[in-house]
C-alpha cells in the first residue's frame, strides 16, 4: 500500500486512517497545501503534518498514538518546587510568534528543523483565527521557555515545545493542565512518543482508541481560558 497523493482533492478529504503505512509509521498523504481547512479537517480526524525542507509535504497519524491525559501529569518535587518558587511568569497567547519561532531554532545534535517557513506561516494564521495557541514562561521580560499545539474542543494538540533555562516547558506544560483542566480539557496529543513526555506521563494508546477519544471530544467546548500569571 502507498501513501494517498492529495493533489487535486478536495481540502477535506483524507483518506481512511487505516490507510497509514507501517512503515515509517503513520505516513498517510502527500502533498495538498497547509490551508486552514485542510489543516482543520486533518485535526480532527488526528492527522498532522510533519516535514523537512526539501521533502513533500507529508501527513502522519501513528500507531500507536502518544497522548496525556491532562489528570495523569507527572509533577515530580523538584518541578513542583519550580512551580511555586521558580520565579516564573506565564502567560497564555501572548507571544505566538515568537514561541514558534524558538521552537524552531536549532538544537543541540538535531540537522535542521522541521517547522519550515510555510509550516511557520501555517500556524500563524491558525493562530490569528483562534485555534492555535502558546503559552509562554517569562524570566523578567526574557521568554525562556513554551509551547504551542492546536484546541479544537477539548483536546489540546500539541506541536513544539522549547527551554531555554531548565524546567521552563514543563512549568509551560504543567501551566497548560493546571490552566485547562478545570475547563474540560480531556486529551493532550503528543503525537510521537519521547523520554521527555514518558517521565511528564504521557502514554502510548492504539490509533483506534484515538480515534474514538477525539470523536467524543470533538463535540465538546472547553470553557473560556483564563490568561496570565503564575501556575499556583
Amino acid at each position: 500500500m502507498r501513501p494517498a497523493f492529495l493533489d487535486g482533492r478536495p481540502e477535506d478529504w483524507f483518506p481512511p486512517a487505516e490507510q497509514a503505512l507501517d512503515d515509517p509509521d503513520g505516513l498517510l498523504a502527500i502533498g495538498g497545501s497547509l490551508s486552514r481547512h485542510r489543516l482543520l479537517a486533518a485535526y480532527r480526524r488526528g492527522i498532522f503534518p510533519w516535514y523537512s525542507d526539501g521533502q513533500p509535504l507529508l501527513w502522519w497519524t501513528p500507531n500507536p498514538r502518544a497522548v496525556l491525559f491532562p489528570e495523569r501529569l507527572h509533577v515530580s518535587r523538584s518541578l513542583r518546587k519550580r512551580l511555586r518558587n521558580g520565579g516564573f511568569r506565564v502567560t497564555w497567547d501572548t507571544d505566538f510568534a515568537a514561541v514558534i519561532d524558538a521552537c524552531a531554532a536549532p538544537r543541540a545534535g538535531e540537522p535542521g528543523t522541521w517547522i519550515t517557513s510555510a509550516m511557520r506561516a501555517a500556524y500563524l494564521d491558525l493562530h490569528h483565527t483562534g485555534v492555535a495557541h502558546s503559552v509562554e514562561v517569562w524570566r523578567d521580560q526574557t521568554l525562556v521557555g513554551g509551547l504551542y499545539g492546536v484546541l479544537l474542543g477539548t483536546v489540546f494538540f500539541g506541536e513544539s515545545m522549547f527551554s531555554h533555562e531548565r524546567d521552563a516547558s514543563k512549568v509551560a506544560l504543567a501551566w497548560l493542565v493546571r490552566t485547562l483542566l478545570p475547563r474540560g480539557l480531556r486529551l493532550i496529543d503528543c503525537q510521537v512518543p519521547s523520554d521527555h513526555l514518558r517521565r511528564l506521563g504521557a502514554e502510548e494508546i492504539p490509533r483506534p482508541d484515538f480515534q474514538r477519544l477525539l470523536e467524543q471530544a470533538q463535540a465538546e467546548e472547553l470553557a473560556s481560558i483564563a490568561v496570565g500569571g503564575p501556575p499556583g
